[in-house]
């Protein structure tokens, strides 16, 4: 299917072109067009051109409107104030637009850009051998729903699940297994509450003897050295350990309703035998220097106490490697291997530091181009009701799990209240695309660089700016069509439109540009903004506009498919964000 251009764009460039031809010896501005409340679009840029062409700016509006071309495209140009143009696009080329829009059911005549590059995205990283919590969730979520985005727009994305699974931690564990054999059963034998279960029986025994004896924690020491040397049966129980993992991961993500590949976790230990290598290269090229003992990297800006340089730490004194080796290797991994012209970093904002260190690192070693660039997409922390970090009310810190459990039971009570008609097998199936999808959009609806406070009841509301709202504006519609019978939505833009018709319209027009606007800027929270709108309007338009009781055939179709193209226009947005639209709620 060919891109639908929106009208915004087309009557960007009729403006263009009519400012090109009232002032043929100057270089046409832009028009800056923005939506206006007197008009579909109001455009300012005549004022700056008729300041830089010395001319008068009324005057060149005046002219601009003579030379304008307008066809069946604009229903009305008026000129304003000192120089503004208010435009009223028609109704025909409305309903035009949105035909053309409704017969490209898959994409709805939105193009992806022509020249898509390859973006490597670095999301949801737990860590082996250790429960997920609440704190890991907005990089799955968000770096979840930036890669559909970064996709619908022609992007290839990589995704990259930097967990934990190095470090001297498992030296601990590993030593623990080895003098408690049986102490953890096959991957495949056990689920992910098994898993996690197990895992922490172990994690916690280990660490009570770790902490007790010395004789223990010595060997621990020697375990380390041995899992970093590749020694093979430490080796052999250190990846029972990252098997009993991921099939935890898998169950936990899976109620996130997120897929993640196997091939697309590829943790610290992945870089481990490069890292020797980026020391070696970053001493060489003099962007490390040693420093009692350590490799590190300055910088003349990065400061800390009594003014003195905060180094990034390649290798420490004793000869280990820590984080930063490990970010470094994996963008010259990403770069040189991957092909990566888009690096993008979905990571706690505390974080920021350390990736500005580490890029600006990469850069002076040549790592990095002016070809790639590389994004720190930090977000913010999940916050209780006081305001404060989200805790259990023993303080502790809440698993992921309960959260999402408790999400779901909390939509269970709002789908069975509302929908009467399902079973209770669909009550569950509704309850969890309903739970899960709240718990999403309450973190996509905020500014990922913003905290914001987790209240379930909130989020899982059928009034205000929540998933539920939108969810049950699609299931409406779809109701609305199944009552429609044999009567299909067919566009006829022969007739005249509603303000609250017109309103949707103009609206639905705009979903591909705020996407792409979205995308750019790494900001889900535009999307879901949009979409809360567009359920507005259609709330609107729903209470002034009747559709299947409208005046005559020909405006009960037309209607319709007012309401089909509003629904796939939600579906498609929803989905971009990793949230389901049930049919029936």
């Amino acid at each position: 299917m060919a891109s639908v251009p929106s009208l915004a764009s087309t009557v960007h460039q009729r403006l263009a072109d009519a400012l090109t031809a009232a002032l043929p010896d100057a270089a046409s501005a832009d028009p800056l067009l923005r939506r206006s409340d007197r008009a579909d679009f109001q455009a300012n840029g005549i004022l700056a051109l008729a300041k830089k062409s010395k001319a008068n700016p009324r005057e060149l509006a005046t002219q601009v409107v003579e030379k304008l071309v307008s066809g069946e495209l604009l229903a009305d140009v008026e000129v304003s104030g000192p120089g503004f143009l208010n435009i009223t696009v028609s109704d025909r080329a409305i309903t035009e637009t949105l035909a053309a829009r409704y017969a490209d059911a898959d994409r709805l005549g939105v193009a992806p850009k022509d020249t898509p590059g390859t973006t490597v995205i670095d999301y949801a990283q737990p860590n082996v051998a250790k429960e997920m919590h609440v704190g890991h969730l907005r990089s799955a979520v968000i770096g979840d729903a930036l890669r559909g985005m970064l996709e619908f727009t022609g992007e290839r994305t990589i995704g990259r699940h930097h967990i934990g699974d190095w470090g001297t931690q498992f030296g601990m564990l590993i030593q623990y297994l080895i003098e408690h054999p049986g102490e953890l059963a096959p991957a495949e034998e056990v689920d992910g509450e098994q898993a996690m279960s197990n895992l922490n029986r172990v994690y916690k025994a280990s660490r009570a003897v770790f902490d007790s004896d010395e004789a223990f924690k010595e060997r621990a020491r020697k375990r380390v050295v041995a899992l970093q040397a590749g020694d093979e049966e430490t080796l052999k129980l250190w990846q029972q350990f990252v098997d009993e993992s991921k099939i935890y991961f898998y169950s936990v993500f899976n109620k996130l309703d997120m897929a993640v590949r196997d091939d697309e976790i590829v943790g610290e230990s992945a870089y481990n035998h490069l890292m020797p290598e980026t020391a070696r290269l970053l001493e060489e090229s003099g962007v490390a220097v040693r420093s009692d003992g350590a490799l590190v990297v300055f910088f003349d800006e990065i400061r800390g106490k009594d003014d003195q340089p905060v180094p990034l730490i390649v290798q420490k004194a004793d000869g280990g490697f820590g984080y930063a080796a490990s970010d470094l290797s994996a963008i010259r991994d990403r770069v040189l291997d991957l092909k990566a012209t888009n690096l993008l970093y979905v990571v706690d904002v505390r974080q920021s530091l350390h990736f500005k260190m580490v890029f600006e690192t990469a850069r002076r070693a040549g790592w990095l181009t002016d070809e790639v660039t590389a994004h720190n997409m930090g977000y913010g922390t999940v916050l209780g009701a006081d305001g404060k970090p989200f805790k259990t009310r023993e303080g502790e810190t809440v698993k992921l799990e309960d959260l999402l459990d408790e999400a779901t039971q909390r939509a269970a009570e709002v789908v069975r209240e509302k929908a009467r008609d399902l079973t209770e097998d669909e009550i569950q199936e509704r309850a969890a695309q309903v739970g899960i999808g709240a718990v999403k959009y309450a973190d996509l609806s905020t500014s990922p660089s913003r905290d914001y406070k987790f209240d379930l009841d909130q989020m899982v509301s059928l009034h205000g700016d929540t998933s539920v709202y939108l969810q049950y504006a699609y299931a409406r519609i779809q109701s609305i069509l199944r009552k429609a019978g044999e009567t299909r939505p067919t566009a006829h833009p022969e007739l005249e439109l509603a303000p609250a018709e017109r309103a949707l319209g103009l609206h639905l027009d705009a979903f591909g540009e705020t996407v792409f606007e979205a995308t750019a800027e790494y900001a889900p929270h535009k999307v879901a903004a949009y979409l809360y709108q567009l359920a507005s309007l259609l709330t609107k338009f729903y209470d002034q506009c009747p559709v299947l009781k409208a005046d005559g055939p020909a405006q009960v179709e037309n209607r319709l498919f007012l309401c089909d193209l509003t629904a796939r226009t939600l579906h498609q947005g929803m989905a971009l964000l990793g949230i389901r639209t049930p049919e029936r709620l």
